[in-house]
């Protein structure tokens, strides 16, 4: 028996191969860029006058243009492939930013976010899309959650960085710094396959319009979406009532990247769909700890509780999609479950800054747990 584990161990296929690794790059790279600004991108409309309303407009309009793109993106990929789409991507999220550092006005910022909405869009539908391809399938929660790190791990470092940087050294050096990152990645592109997996795309299509009218792939989904909204309150808001923003922020990220991770391990032993309805209400539950924000230990343990949540969620809902589609379907798959990401952060910090505006912090956190408890019974369902 020991000598048929040891086999079976052994056996096992090997999980990051170059391609693979180059895709890791490339994610770590351009995103490390895009999260340096996502939190400075609303400080700076806030500094230049716009309000809260306005650090909301800077997420909500950049990940408008996000679930846009997201929604084409299967039928591109399948057209020009996947290395192609992405290098056109790398450019939309690039340089823009090096245009906020001559106007601080709404106008400017709502169009650079518009257009880096459509790079960030590539970056994580390609890369994710790429990155299921060329995983082994018996150990695609295992890869999932590495491929969450290089995700995460840009997150951890430069969304606190982002902020602590801007109050120090001023805005325009950040934003030279985000372009210049999300650009260098073009340097591992070629030695990326033009398509993953396959030279050809795998079986008939499974285009966006057959994913969205699949309740086994829209309802965990929608479960994800909900605390991603709670996502795109915290980088939005956060740095406006604490102090520590930049100190919370890493802890919540570190926590996320780290569950993320744990979470495909224990899906690929135990089942993904085990694992989203518990990640949702752990996550609903550290929001709901907020509403005694200032209090700094209120807001660590609710950026611990959220975190762990956020990112269990992130990987068992991804992994329950990929489980149910061919290889022609990871694209969509891929678009879907970041336009729940995406959609959900845009809408968090658009309409969360309308509540707060409103009827102050506390009533709007509170009011984001209940509607994270709301979509359990989407968690829990299996379609």
């Amino acid at each position: 028996m020991s000598e048929t584990l040891r086999h079976s161990e052994t056996a096992r296929p090997r999980l990051v191969g170059r391609h693979l690794a180059l895709v890791f790059a490339a994610t770590l790279t351009s995103l490390t860029g895009f999260f340096l600004l996502m939190s400075v991108v609303p400080m700076y409309a806030r500094t230049g006058g716009a309000g809260e309303v306005g650090a909301g407009l800077a997420t909500g309009t950049l990940m408008l243009t996000t679930v846009l793109a997201e929604l084409a993106l299967p039928r591109l990929i399948g057209r020009f492939g996947h290395r192609t789409v992405l290098a056109v991507g790398l450019v939309l999220l690039g340089l823009p930013p090096l245009a906020l550092t001559v106007s601080d006005g709404m106008p400017m910022i709502i169009a650079v976010s518009l257009v880096r909405g459509l790079g960030f869009a590539v970056a994580v539908v390609v890369t994710g899309a790429m990155a299921a391809a060329l995983v082994p399938p018996e150990r695609r929660g295992e890869g999932l959650g590495l491929y969450g790190i290089t995700t995460g791990a840009p997150s951890v470092l430069a969304l606190p960085l982002g902020v602590w940087l801007a109050e120090r050294v001023g805005y325009a050096p950040v934003f030279v710094a985000g372009a210049v990152l999300s650009l260098a990645a073009l340097a591992f592109l070629p030695g990326l396959p033009g398509r993953a997996g396959t030279d050809a795309p795998d079986g008939p299509a499974f285009g966006i319009g057959a994913g969205l009218r699949s309740a086994v792939l829209v309802l965990p989904a929608v479960a994800f979406a909900a605390t991603s909204m709670a996502s795109g309150v915290l980088i939005t808001f956060l740095p406006a009532v604490t102090g520590f923003a930049a100190a919370a922020l890493f802890v919540q990220a570190g926590t996320t990247t780290f569950a993320r991770w744990w979470a495909g391990r224990a899906g690929d032993r135990h089942g993904a769909g085990r694992l989203l309805p518990p990640a949702v209400a752990l996550a609903a539950a550290g929001i709901a700890l907020l509403v005694l924000a200032p209090n700094a230990v209120a807001v660590f343990a609710a950026m611990v509780l959220f975190g762990a949540g956020f990112g269990v969620a992130q990987n068992a809902s991804l992994a329950m999609m990929y489980e149910r589609v061919p290889l022609s379907g990871y694209g969509t798959v891929s678009a879907i479950w970041n336009i729940g990401f995406d959609g959900g952060m845009g809408v968090g910090g658009a309409a969360f800054g309308i509540a707060a505006d409103r009827m102050g912090y506390s009533a709007a956190f509170a009011a984001t747990a209940v509607l994270i408890v709301l979509v359990l019974p989407a968690a829990r369902r299996r379609g």
